[in-house]
This record gives C-alpha cells, structure tokens and sequence, in this order.
C-alpha cells in the first residue's frame, strides 16, 4: 500500500473516460479526499479504555485501538501520565504486555509517550496530574522504565526549568527519543537552553498553564517564538480558545503545528464517569473531560478526525492542510526516533467524504485502508 502524495488529491481522470462513469460514482468520487493515516502523540486512553489501568487486556486495548481505527487514526503513542515511580513503571509494562498480545497493537503502537513525573507541582502548571507523585528529572528512572519494553519509551514530557532538566533532555536526545517540554514555566531563555539540549516539542501547548502569566515573557510566548519545538495543539474548542488556537498555529507555521487529543477513555464514548490513571473522571455532553466536582480539566473527548474537521470548519485550515497537521507532520516529528529505535510506522490512508450541509461542505472521515483492512465508516 501507497501512501497519498503530497496533495491528498486524486489523480486528474483521462478526458476520455468521463462520458462513460456513471454520474453518482463520479459525483462521489469528487467530493472525496485522501490524506495519510492519522499518528496521534498524544492519547491516554479511549473508548472506554485507560491506557493508564494496570489491569489493561490485549481485548480492551484492541477495542480501543480498533475504535480509534475507525477515525482516522492508523498510529498512536498511548501515553502515560504521572504516578509513583512504581506505579508508572507497572503501568508501562501492563499496556506493552497488553500491546504485544493485541492484534492491532503491534501495527499501530510503535512506542510509548511517558507525560511526567518531571512536571512544575505548582497549581496551575500540574493540571490535574498528582502533585505528590512528581520528580526532579532523572535519567536512571527512564532506563528504568524502559527496561525490558518490546516498545520503546519514544516521547516524555518534562518542565525545563526544573533542575537537571537539561541534562535529560540532553539524554533523552542522545538515545533517539523525543523530549518535550510541559507542564512547564520555563521562560524564553529556559526554552532556548533546552532546545539547545535537544528538546523538540511542546505538550498541547497553551495547556497546563495558570490562567494568569507575564503578559509577554511567559511561557507560552518564550515556546512559540522557540523554532525548533514543534507544538502539539488540542483543538476541540475547550482546551483553547479559537482565537488563540488560530494565532498559535500561524506563529508555529506549517510542519510545526500538530494536533493532538490528549483523550482519555471519555473519547469515543458517551458522557459519563471513567477511570483515569486512579483518578475517576467525568465526560460531559458539551465534550470536556474534567475532575468531578471542580474545573479542572483531565485530558479531552476529542478525536482526532474531529480536530481536523474542527480546523476546517472554523476557517484555520483546508482539509489537506488540517489533515497534514494530523499525519506527516507529527510523524516528521517522530520519524528521528523511529529510526534510533528500528522501528516504522504501518502506511495507512483515511478517506475523506464532503458531506454537504445547510453551512457548505463538512470532510468526514468515509473509509480507513490500513494493513490490508478496509474499514468503510459512512454509506454515501
């Protein structure tokens, strides 16, 4: 199987061969795009399912990948987040014993986002991970963690300005994995040093900030001026405003916008309370995911096909620019790191079908081809 080439668009039809295709077919095959599968960097758990959840089965976690399957998505890094360093490190091994037994997993998990414990404590920049749980940054934890992994620890996100952040990113880098800051009030000279070192994104930047900072030398200035991050975009209207969504994708600029979900098991499932890294959790009908009881948000109920349609629906971008910022962007990203590793991402192509309403054309995700699977979502 082919990837799409650069464009997503079908190749132009002979002249020739027009009179002779039925008008349905070809009437539908005009309203349909094709883009590369979509690589989420940031996913806790969806479906129902917890990625964090020690009990986690091959059987949950193929449900799981086989929903996130039908949006979109042919690959993923299921992420971790903070815990006792005990706890994260049985939580690893429960979801790569989990992935290693699936049928999906081995196609679509080529390795693991730890998101924590090297995380600021302070209110507002630890959003809801444990404040206890959290860690200066050490690299004899992550070898420690990775350990005996059939998949390698591919992403962790830490904050920069923590002490001995930049040796581990320094670490990080020189052993083919992504360090990402987040969490984090790092300012603009913080930033620079730890892109020296070897950081290279930002955790769904914007988020996991207190709503009241320096008005310019701030964290969020200091990562989007910072050209060598990439930054990871939450686009469901809840996480950012659309405005500053807008603004944050024109200052990071094509290839370095990625959007990620960040879902939890509220994703792809209906309102209601999940499990979440010990934690319990609530899904609303408006798409927030937050801690019972307060404002806190834990992580999203977004899909990544939604986020792309999101960008295109809100005038951000065109469906292959959206889709980009899904799919070769993020794995543009990641590809250093899979090669350090010997690993590659499973080629996938996801159709998209314009489905016209009363507000014009709105892309919805149609078919999914992926390792000699066709997954046809919607009739037309």
């Amino acid at each position: 199987m082919q990837p799409p080439g650069p464009t997503g668009d079908h190749p132009a039809e002979p002249t020739g061969s027009r009179s002779a295709e039925p008008t349905e077919e070809r009437s539908a095959r005009l309203n349909e795009r094709r883009s590369a599968g979509l690589l989420d960097l940031q996913v806790n758990g969806y479906a129902g399912v917890d990625f964090n959840d020690e009990a986690i089965t091959a059987d949950a976690l193929d449900h799981a990948l086989h929903a996130m399957l039908g949006a979109g998505v042919t690959a993923c890094l299921p992420t971790i987040i903070t815990a006792p360093a005990g706890v994260l490190e049985a939580r690893l091994r429960a979801l790569d014993d989990a992935v290693s037994r699936s049928r999906l997993g081995p196609l679509m998990v080529p390795g693991y986002h730890v998101e924590g414990p090297f995380l600021n404590p302070a209110p507002g920049f630890r959003g809801c991970h444990p404040p206890a749980a959290m860690l200066p940054p050490d690299p004899a934890l992550v070898e420690r963690w990775g350990a005996g992994l059939r998949r390698p620890i591919l992403m962790v996100t830490l904050a920069a300005e923590l002490e001995g952040a930049d040796a581990l990113i320094a670490w990080l880098a020189a052993r083919g994995k992504v360090a990402a800051i987040g969490h984090s009030d790092a300012g603009a000279a913080v930033v620079a040093r730890a892109a020296d070192a070897g950081a290279r994104m930002s955790t769904h930047l914007g988020n996991g900030l207190p709503g009241t900072l320096p008005k310019l030398d701030n964290p969020l200035m200091a990562q989007l001026a910072e050209d060598r991050l990439a930054a990871g975009f939450i686009a469901d209207g809840i996480h950012l405003p659309r405005p500053a969504l807008r603004a944050m994708i024109r200052a990071k600029g094509p290839g370095r916008a990625i959007l990620v979900t960040d879902a939890v098991a509220a994703a792809g499932a209906p309102p209601g309370r999940y499990g979440f890294a010990g934690m319990e959790i609530e899904g609303h009908a408006d798409g927030s995911v937050r801690l019972p009881g307060t404002g806190t948000l834990a992580g999203s109920a977004l899909t990544l096909e939604q986020a792309v349609r999101n960008l295109v629906r809100w005038g951000m971008a065109t469906l292959p620019e959206a889709a980009e910022m899904a799919s070769s962007a993020p794995a543009a990203l990641l590809a250093p790191a899979l090669a350090a590793h010997g690993a590659k991402l499973v080629p996938g192509i996801v159709r998209w079908v314009k489905d016209r309403t009363c507000y014009g054309f709105e892309a919805t995700v149609c078919a999914v081809e992926f390792a000699d699977m066709l997954l046809v979502n919607r009739g037309r």
